[in-house]
């Protein structure tokens, strides 16, 4: 119930309003992030896919999203009910702990965003725009929905019930978008040329900037999930930025034995891993457990993202290996060093406080990942089956910059010097090949 207006506090309303804003702007910085690292005639497909999760999702969350997740439990922890449906009964004086609850959704709204848009990086350069708009409102109402009301929902079962800590979304956003990640690159199907082809990024500056806005705005998704301007949004903000820099170090360590050169790819994958480590654990670890966190995630993840060849699964831009194993690392390391301090109560292994935590979190991991993957597979299919998910090879071929979306990132749809070109005029058999 809201609580009286006089009760918002000014500072951490002011706080969260920039958190929020900082949160929003992650989205752009991961499509320049995948930008960078697709070829170049994909670059504004995939942009596009980002930009647009943006409309998708918060017209979702509006309708109905926001009030299934943060409205009162509707039975059993599984889901929120409809009283705030289109936001109905939110007011400027409606109130959620010491922030106007139209300010507290509208943060939760940009955690959806992204988590739906980190899912185009599995399925990069293949498959087709207009699935990706149904795809995205599915997806979210079934699958971020769900997972969210159990992690931080009124009565949800994962923190109420299990009793599994997750401070900013090591469940509800890297493990969900990973596995969902997984399960859509299995239902694409691999890129024209995987494993023979090289498929280098084709923009490394694009991927460095792309990684610094999302370092930039994950100190808004973190510390901003204090949900006030306190002492714990502080530790959460020095621990986002300490795990983001062991993350960079480890992933650099690892090239450096393992190719015998450091590479700028590695760094920005490097910092990105050890921040999505340390989502769910900044508020729940200190200082030194954060630097472990993140400097696990570096080195493990450096390996993670190969794991693809072996087992024949084509998640374009790591999707799988980055977030879905960095957040299962940052999840079930709360269990090893959460401590007192940060918590409150509950304290890791290396902290006296035994197994059960371990356990608690081992079993939101596996749950949520289960889930995700099985529902997402299932979204996917009725997809393809209905209106078929992957693009046209010939699509695929000449890129789907030019063939979707008639314009490429270097001559703004015109080809060559003459006239524009429209994608529903070019013959499916014409080969245009942008610039490498």
């Amino acid at each position: 119930m809201p609580l009286a207006a006089s009760q918002v506090n000014t500072g951490d309303t002011a706080w969260l309003l920039a958190a929020t804003a900082l949160v929003l702007l992650m989205t752009p910085g991961l499509a320049l992030f995948y930008g960078g690292m697709v070829r170049t005639k994909s670059v504004l497909n995939m942009l596009m896919m980002s930009f647009v999760s943006i409309a998708l999702v918060t017209v979702v969350w509006l309708a109905v999203g926001y009030s299934l997740v943060f409205g009162e439990d509707a039975g059993a922890g599984l889901i929120g009910g409809l009283a705030h449906a289109g936001m109905a009964g939110l007011t400027p004086d409606s109130v959620q702990g010491t922030v106007p609850t139209l300010l507290f959704a509208t943060f939760q709204l940009t955690f959806a965003i992204i988590t739906a848009a980190l899912i185009s990086g599995a399925i990069a350069d293949r498959a087709k725009f207009g699935a990706w708009l149904v795809f995205v409102p599915l997806w979210t109402l079934l699958v971020y929905v769900p997972i969210a009301h159990w992690v931080w929902g009124p009565g949800g079962w994962i923190l109420t019930h299990l009793g599994a800590l997750d401070f900013a979304g090591g469940l509800p956003v890297e493990i969900t978008s990973g596995a969902s990640g997984l399960a859509l690159a299995i239902v694409v199907g691999p890129r024209l040329g995987f494993k023979r082809d090289a498929m280098r990024p084709h923009n490394l500056p694009m991927v460095v900037l792309g990684a610094g806005l999302l370092w930039f705005g994950w100190f808004g998704f973190n510390a901003g999930s204090a949900l006030g301007a306190n002492g714990l949004a502080a530790a959460a903000f020095l621990n986002t930025l300490a795990a983001g820099c062991t993350g960079l170090l480890g992933w650099l360590f690892v090239e450096q034995r393992r190719d015998g050169h450091p590479t700028t790819l590695g760094a920005a994958s490097g910092a990105v891993a050890g921040l999505v480590a340390i989502t769910p654990s900044c508020g729940s670890v200190s200082l030194p457990g954060a630097l472990v966190v993140g400097l696990a995630a570096g080195v493990v993840c450096s390996y993670a993202v190969s794991w693809k060849f072996k087992l024949n699964y084509d998640d374009s831009l790591d999707v799988v290996g980055v977030h879905l194993v960095g957040g299962v690392i940052g999840t079930l390391l709360i269990g090893v060093f959460a401590v007192e301090s940060m918590t409150g109560s509950t304290e890791g292994l290396v902290y006296g406080g035994g197994v059960s935590q371990l356990g608690k979190q081992a079993v939101a991991i596996v749950v949520v990942a289960v889930y995700a993957f099985g529902v997402t597979y299932g979204i996917g299919k009725l997809i393809d089956k209905v209106m078929g998910f992957r693009a046209d090879e010939d699509h695929e071929h000449t890129g789907l910059d030019l063939t979707v979306h008639a314009e490429t990132a270097y001559d703004h749809g015109v080809l060559g010097h003459g006239a524009p070109v429209s994608a529903s005029i070019l013959p499916s058999t014409q080969k245009v090949t942008p610039p490498a």
